[in-house]
């Protein structure tokens, strides 16, 4: 099987001024990256985009005919800046209006109504369904394929959990790598290139790294749908490396 057969693709857009400018440091893209994976969903692309409308619509826009999932972090908290919720109302061509629900249970978590700034982190857009929030502060919300979840990783993480039900999964990726210690890329790229045009049904990478102490190595991955092809071209790989006198080559489990 392809490692582009049938497969289900997503893609993330990180939504924050904070973001752009360094400030704040993205890690929100690698766990939902890794969560994807492990419902065999393949991740293609990911943006980031300022809190700026038009932009951000047009970006959502792009990304939700592309691809099957579209996973937003950041802009749904109570300042003027958190437009990620009017913006998704805006894309869809729907009203955004406040939860009752939401207002409700505010309420009782805080023993007083919510104020204005508060109830903006209440609305919801017409035909959108709530996903939990197990940490902290309201739901996000799903409307279509897309995903708007927190921007604070530990809330965005907590809501990720709601929603691998909400999705059709595909295969799931095998990965295995070589880890080769003492040779540059410029001897590894033609046995690995070898090997990837034999095996066009699978992914084949170079990661390479600095040793402690100096000299130079390079992770060298094979990802694909059906383990068996995998441990094949892995097999292959190593055999390659070892008839050019590659040595200290160790097998990882990716």
């Amino acid at each position: 099987m392809s490692l582009n057969d049938k497969a289900v693709t997503a893609a993330v857009l990180i939504i924050g001024d904070e973001i752009l400018s360094g400030r704040t440091q993205d890690t929100n893209l690698n766990a939902i990256a890794r969560f994807v994976a492990a419902h065999g969903v393949d991740l293609i692309e990911a943006r980031v985009v300022g809190d700026t409308g038009p932009a951000l619509v047009e970006a959502l826009n792009a990304l939700r005919v592309r691809y099957d999932y579209v996973f937003t972090t950041g802009g749904i908290g109570p300042t003027h800046d958190d437009i990620t919720a009017d913006c998704v109302a805006e894309a869809f061509g729907v009203e955004l209006v406040e939860d009752p629900e939401i207002i409700a249970r505010m309420t009782q978590q805080m023993g007083v109504a919510p104020n204005a700034a508060r109830r903006r982190m209440a609305r919801i857009p017409v035909g959108g369904s709530k996903i939990k929030n197990p940490v902290a502060g309201p739901p996000g919300f799903q409307l279509g394929n897309v995903f708007v979840l927190a921007g604070v990783p530990r809330i965005m993480q907590g809501m990720l959990e709601d929603i691998g039900w909400r999705m059709k999964g595909g295969v799931v990726v095998t990965s295995k790598s070589i880890r080769v210690e003492g040779w540059g890329e410029g001897v590894l790229a033609e046995p690995l290139e070898r090997v990837a045009k034999a095996h066009l049904d699978l992914a084949l990478g170079s990661y390479p790294f600095t040793m402690d102490g100096g000299g130079y190595g390079s992770n060298l991955v094979i990802r694909g749908r059906d383990p068996a092809l995998v441990d094949v071209a892995l097999e292959e790989l190593v055999t390659a490396l070892q008839a050019l006198g590659v040595d200290r080559i160790l097998k990882v489990e990716a």
